[in-house]
């Protein structure tokens, strides 16, 4: 097996490259909501999150996606983007929900192609999700900081994540 997550302590391979720091993120098409794509080349010129999570459905994905769209607050310089497999449809309801404002954590959708689970590592062929992952990059489309979380049900830390936002 190459690389690879647990969910639950069992392990599941992941597609794709391990992506690191200093690399240029790569620019894949995701969906904004089911008819429009979004290059992520298209999203430069300023410091971003993206939080990688397995479904928006979940408890800890829930969890990390309200963390991180109370830490949007605070850091008006860095765009925030939350990435799943779950139809846009899907992310616009739990959005709604959970009185998360998408435009300060836009809500990005890989459910067409896996396009950027991919690209990035993070997909996970035999679930047909994300593990969860953040990745931080700076306006010039560097990685700044990459966490690829092994236990796919285990939060990522927030602390060094806000930290290297902060710094940019």
């Amino acid at each position: 097996m190459g690389r690879s997550c647990t969910l639950k302590g069992n392990p599941f391979e992941l597609a794709g490259p391990e992506l690191k720091v200093g690399d240029k993120i790569p620019n894949v098409n995701v969906r904004k909501d089911l008819l429009t794509d979004l290059a992520l080349g298209d999203t430069g010129g300023k410091p971003r999150i993206f939080s990688v999570v397995p479904s928006l459905d979940t408890p800890v994905c829930a969890e990390q996606t309200r963390r991180f769209h109370k830490e949007a607050a605070g850091l008006e310089n860095v765009a925030f983007y939350t990435v799943s497999c779950d139809l846009p449809t899907a992310q616009a309801r739990f959005c709604a929900a959970e009185s998360i404002d998408p435009e300060r954590i836009i809500p990005l959708s890989d459910h067409k192609d896996r396009a950027f689970g991919e690209a990035f590592g993070t997909y996970v062929p035999a679930l047909g999700i994300e593990c969860r992952a953040v990745f931080v990059v700076d306006a010039d489309d560097t990685i700044r900081y990459a966490e690829y979380v092994p236990e796919i049900a285990d939060h990522p830390n927030y602390d060094a994540i806000i930290k290297c936002a902060r710094s940019l």
